[in-house]
């Protein structure tokens, strides 16, 4: 089952051609990445899929249902989940706190049940020892930690993750790794990445999508994007190929 499905995308910026013609599915519980490098259109697809970046032409669908001008906010109520490459957490309030505002905007939720739902997510994320504490009292890979948490705690269908290993070392990238495989797991989730982490985005990812200057230019396995020449030379170096990940 089509869970997300982007149709014929594109947007400009003027004379900048972000997105063209780009269309991209997600299956329920299928874990895709997007690669490509820097300005090849990769957020704005993102941003897209939430509505915060109305496209010029093209179409967005949800479960089937058409959102494309839809607020962000009915999307995520749809279940749209999303953290950004720039964390965007409430630092005065605590890790609870912080999730329980993601947990809030599923409509159904008590004030009693929300809490519940927020700490059992934490207990998940393997944050429970710090819940009382103040974001801004943590460190950057515990932040980006409760951001996930918080993206999660309405029980999306679709996760979009915007570069969620930037910043972090190789031990919180592991840990990233195996929360992100547990949750994907125990919430069924499909999951959209972006990531420049190479051995993050073959460890997890069944498919592949390549864009490159707002158009997609390969689509395929990991072991297939390994191995295709425009990636190469468009993003991955003609030595990656050889390269173990």
């Amino acid at each position: 089952m089509t869970i997300l499905d982007a149709r014929n995308i594109s947007k400009r910026y003027g004379g900048l051609a972000a997105l063209t013609d780009v269309d991209m599915t997600v299956s329920a519980g299928e874990f895709v990445a997007i690669i490509g490098p820097n300005g090849a259109g990769k957020s704005t697809l993102l941003n897209v899929f939430t509505g915060l970046v109305v496209p010029d032409s093209g179409a967005v669908l949800l479960a089937g249902n058409d959102v494309t001008r839809h607020a962000t906010n009915r999307r995520i109520k749809a279940g749209l989940g999303r953290t950004f490459q720039h964390g965007r957490t409430f630092p005065r309030l605590t890790v609870l706190e912080n999730v329980m505002v993601g947990a809030a905007i599923c409509p159904t939720l008590g004030e009693r049940a929300l809490r519940e739902s927020a700490l059992q997510i934490i207990e998940q994320m393997g944050l429970a020892d710090i819940a009382d504490n103040a974001i801004r009292t943590l460190s950057y890979g515990h932040r980006r930690m409760v951001e996930l948490a918080r993206a999660v705690a309405c029980n999306p269908k679709v996760l979009l993750l915007d570069e969620p290993a930037a910043g972090l070392n190789s031990a919180e990238v592991a840990q990233l790794v195996k929360r992100l495989a547990h949750l994907r797991e125990k919430h069924q989730l499909a999951v959209v990445l972006i990531e420049h982490n190479m051995g993050m985005v073959m460890r997890l990812a069944e498919r592949i999508v390549v864009l490159n200057f707002g158009s997609k230019i390969a689509e395929g396995a990991p072991a297939e994007i390994q191995a295709n020449p425009a990636v190469l030379s468009a993003y991955l170096g003609e030595g990656y190929a050889h390269a173990r990940v």
